[in-house]
């Protein structure tokens, strides 16, 4: 193989590379601010009992763990996809499973929110409730930007 189709190769593979995290990138869910607008309401206007603020730092950081577990996992999941989508330069049967693995990943995590969002509600009184509902179902309505 002579020094240009090597070059060629090369080039390809890289631009096929960048393509795969480009991809991968736009798959991830991006941050959404409505949990920063959820974890402000609950921490500073809800005036939770300390059994409530003790519950919650439990859920908090049983969740965490979790949340971390499940982007890396999905990030795990991009990187498959990159690496299948250099490896099959179309939508074959590489391509199409880490599609899958990067949805079931993504969907898992999507789970994992709302079981958090739900235990964090269920600590709460019917009068934060309706408070937490109302941020909920607003963050949840709004677009992102």
């Amino acid at each position: 193989m002579n020094q240009r189709r090597i070059a060629l190769a090369a080039g390809l593979i890289i631009a096929l590379a960048l393509v795969g995290v480009w991809l991968g990138r736009m798959l991830q869910p991006e941050p959404h601010h409505g949990g920063a607008e959820l974890h402000a309401l609950i921490h500073g206007e809800l005036d939770l009992d300390q059994k409530q603020k003790q519950e919650l730092t439990s859920l908090e950081r049983q969740f965490a763990a979790r949340r971390q577990a499940l982007e890396d996992r999905l990030r795990r999941s991009n990187v498959l996809l990159g690496k299948a989508i250099a490896a099959e330069h179309e939508y074959g049967p590489r391509v199409s499973a880490a599609v899958e693995d990067t949805h079931d990943a993504m969907g898992d995590l999507q789970k994992a929110t709302l079981e958090h969002v739900f235990a964090m509600r269920a600590i709460l009184r019917p009068d934060q409730q309706k408070r937490f509902d109302a941020v909920v179902s607003k963050s949840l309505a709004s677009q992102p930007q």
